[in-house]
């Protein structure tokens, strides 16, 4: 039997690792989880951005191809372009839009011509602070084109 001594008293319960496990899991389980958390809000925001990129091309594409005239296209193109912003969360000044025609004349939509719409956008990180340019270097490109054919019978008017 040991004489009872402080000092080994005091190293007994420093070595003694009853209830650690679960403090050791916390801090392990929180290291972990804010960068899982973190990778799933930026996908879901890229993923969301992406798929108002692409219906947004699809959809003035095939508004332009059937519109009654030059005007008309026009008119539903910014319409559409206003509602897919606001429905898909995009940021309207990041938003360019390019419409250009295949196999036409002078003018677009043309008879016979193949609309394709171009949508260009950026998706900025969560909680990137616009301290030093990092909003900016924190943003990712996103590109969708969609191409609709025009009939042959269009005409402008």
């Amino acid at each position: 039997m040991r004489r009872w001594n402080p000092w080994t008293e005091l190293r007994a319960r420093a070595a003694d690792d009853t209830g650690s496990a679960a403090v050791e899991f916390i801090f392990v389980g929180l290291l972990l989880l804010v960068p899982v958390v973190y990778l799933v809000i930026a996908l879901g925001m890229i993923q969301s951005q992406s798929l108002g990129a692409e219906s947004g091309a699809r959809h003035i594409a095939r508004a332009v191809a059937t519109a009654k005239g030059a005007d008309a296209a026009d008119a539903r193109a910014s319409g559409i372009l206003a509602t897919i912003v606001s429905e898909y969360g995009l940021d309207a000044e990041r938003v360019e839009i390019d419409v250009s025609c295949r196999d036409a004349g002078s003018a677009c939509p043309e008879a016979g011509a193949t609309v394709v719409v171009t949508v260009r956008t950026e998706v900025q990180l969560p909680f990137v602070p616009p301290v030093l340019g990092l909003d900016r270097l924190a943003s990712i490109p996103l590109e969708a084109s969609s191409a609709q054919k025009v009939s042959r019978f269009w005409r402008d008017g």
